[in-house]
C-alpha cells in the first residue's frame, strides 16, 4: 500500500497559475504510473493527467491540454501538476493516484488506480 499526500491548492483568479505536488511513501514510487484526477461538488471524478513510471510519456484530458503540465521526480517520490491559465471550471478537489500495476502505461480510468490521496482544493474565481 502507498500513502499519498497532495499539497499546493488554494484560491486563484481566473487566468492565474497554481502548482500541485503529490508526495508518495510506502511503495517503490518509481515503478508506477501516476495520475491526477479532480472532483467538483456533485460531479463524478474526472481524469486530468497521467504520467508513466519513467516520466517519458504523459497523457492529458482535452479540457486541460496545453494549460496543465504533469511531471515527476522519482528521486523525491514526488509528482507535480503545473496549472496555468486557470478557469472557473477548473475548480475542484484535485487528487493524485498510483496505478495498480508496475511499469504500466498511462490510464484515464480511475479503476486503473488503487491508491488515492485525500486531495487538495483548487478554487478559481472569475
Amino acid at each position: 500500500q502507498v500513502h499519498l499526500v497532495e499539497s499546493g491548492g488554494g484560491l486563484v483568479q481566473a487566468g492565474g497559475s497554481l502548482s500541485l505536488s503529490c508526495v508518495a511513501s510506502g511503495r517503490t514510487f518509481s515503478r508506477y504510473a501516476m495520475g491526477w484526477f479532480r472532483q467538483a461538488p456533485g460531479k463524478d471524478r474526472q481524469f486530468v493527467a497521467a504520467i508513466t513510471w519513467s516520466g517519458t510519456n504523459t497523457y492529458y484530458a482535452d479540457s486541460v491540454k496545453g494549460r496543465f503540465a504533469i511531471s515527476r521526480d522519482n528521486a523525491k517520490n514526488t509528482m507535480y501538476l503545473q496549472m496555468n491559465s486557470l478557469k472557473p471550471e477548473d475548480t475542484a478537489v484535485y487528487l493524485c493516484a498510483t496505478d495498480r500495476n508496475v511499469y504500466s502505461g498511462t490510464h484515464s480510468s480511475p479503476f486503473e488506480y488503487d491508491s488515492w490521496g485525500q486531495g487538495t482544493l483548487v478554487t478559481v474565481s472569475s
